[in-house]
């Protein structure tokens, strides 16, 4: 088996992780006590045990380890549907916030609960035959996710090094923020963890709130409605380890065909068909569309716009009802579009991954049921858009030194601040070069 685990760390990693578990238990028939329903003797999918451990007693329990510093959020998941369906000392939770402060998750408080994670991931990989790598799902600009996370990350990097280590980060909007300081906490953990994560998948709330409104007519999401859109996309990254396909994709796939340096390892994250139950009677949904869309701003979950770059690396990961042959063609009429630009550099550009297991949707959920769909990760340079963002409003905040003794007091030096904005703005002008034309050195002659 490739096994995978799940490691959700602070407030938003955990509310994540709880609506992917609910959607795994969905899709593999799982009950949320962990046992199978409608009496069934396996559950669904050869590859049910790549998220799965089968206990003595036959009850199913995920790979994966909540870790959050205040508790607030944990208890929330022992109270809540699926309490019976996790393990007890899996479920980690400390005494005191972060308080928004990367210092104190990383230096601090979050160093305390460091040993404890720790030996609670090493317990979970042991059980595991053959581990592939770890999916992380934490905020770039909370206290918890960004220090706890960056530390985590080092520390697994450390112990497991050749293990893949994907990350799904909710990255800092342009217009709605939740904290003041979450340009520090992002620059410090984008710095912190560039070396460790293998692939970090970006996505974020305004632009999940924006698909919520106009294409599911919700008319205030909460963040139930976006988690759920997230788990669809980390469900079709892991689909093909866990259902049958006639092309399937692994997690060290991802790094290869997305990744063409190793810093530049941040696609965007784009997911369709995105309808409500009224809306979806009038689409036909057919190959060609739904991969079109993934290409247009509205369905991306980042807001920067595609058309002021270029796409280094597309992976178009379909399941459900779905024919190689149309996905060729679909393939082929992107790659004529004038509007959609890939680097001179790499002239292929997709890789292409299909699934058999048709998506699975919530009861009572806003996503219309549909026989197929497609997530698509792409690495693309007018993700630098997005960059340049954090690093100016840090720069705004850093000139005048504001609350930069927050971070001092919890140990941490000055020069690690300015340090971490250079790191962010050289990675700027990688992407920047990246999407300039190379000439040809002949003609260049």
């Amino acid at each position: 088996m490739r096994e995978v685990i799940s490691v959700n760390i602070g407030q938003a990693g955990c509310q994540i992780g709880n609506s992917c578990w609910e959607l795994y238990c969905l899709e593999h028939g799982i009950n949320p006590d962990g046992y199978l329903s409608n009496g069934s003797s396996t559950p669904s999918g050869d590859g049910f045990q790549t998220f799965f451990q089968e206990t003595g007693s036959g009850k199913f329990v995920p790979r994966t380890v909540y870790v959050d510093l205040e508790p607030n959020v944990i208890d929330e998941i022992k109270t809540g549907k699926y309490r019976d369906l996790f393990h007890p000392e899996q479920l980690i939770a400390g005494k005191e916030d972060a308080a928004n402060n990367f210092a104190r998750g990383h230096n601090t408080v979050g160093r305390e609960m460091l040993e404890q994670t720790m030996e609670r991931l090493r317990k979970v990989a042991d059980q595991c035959d053959g581990l592939q790598g770890f999916l992380f799902s934490h905020s770039f600009g909370g206290g918890t996710g960004s220090g706890f996370g960056s530390l985590l990350l080092e520390e697994l990097s450390a112990e497991f090094g050749k293990k893949t280590k994907l990350e799904f980060g909710v990255y800092p909007a342009p217009q709605v923020s939740t904290s003041v300081v979450e340009p520090y906490n992002a620059v410090l953990t984008t710095h912190a963890t560039l070396e460790h994560a293998d692939c970090t998948f970006m996505v974020d709330n305004e632009a999940i709130y924006d698909m919520c409104r106009r294409n599911l007519d919700i008319a205030r999401p909460s963040h139930d409605n976006l988690n759920r859109l997230i788990a669809q996309v980390v469900s079709s990254v892991t689909a093909s380890l866990r259902f049958g396909g006639s092309l399937n994709v692994d997690l060290n796939e991802f790094q290869t065909n997305l990744v063409p340096y190793p810093r530049i390892h941040f696609p965007l994250v784009s997911y369709a068909p995105i309808n409500s139950s009224a809306k979806s009677r009038h689409e036909s949904n057919t190959v060609m569309e739904i991969t079109n869309a993934c290409f247009e701003p509205s369905y991306q979950m980042v807001k920067c716009n595609p058309k002021n770059g270029k796409y280094m690396a597309n992976c178009l990961l379909y399941r459900g009802d779905v024919v190689t042959r149309e996905v060729t063609n679909a393939v082929t009429a992107i790659k004529q579009k004038r509007d959609i630009q890939m680097v001179d550099w790499c002239p292929t550009g997709f890789k292409i991954g299909v699934c058999s297991q048709p998506p699975q949707f919530v009861p009572g959920g806003d996503l219309a049921q549909t026989t197929r769909a497609i997530s698509m990760l792409s690495n693309t340079t007018s993700i630098a858009e997005a960059w340049l963002r954090l690093s100016n409003k840090f720069e705004l905040m850093f000139a005048k030194r504001a609350f930069v003794h927050w971070y001092v007091g919890e140990g941490m030096e000055e020069g690690e601040l300015s340090e971490s904005a250079e790191s962010v703005s050289s990675l700027v002008n990688e992407y920047i070069e990246l999407g300039a034309d190379s000439v040809d050195e002949a003609e260049e002659y």
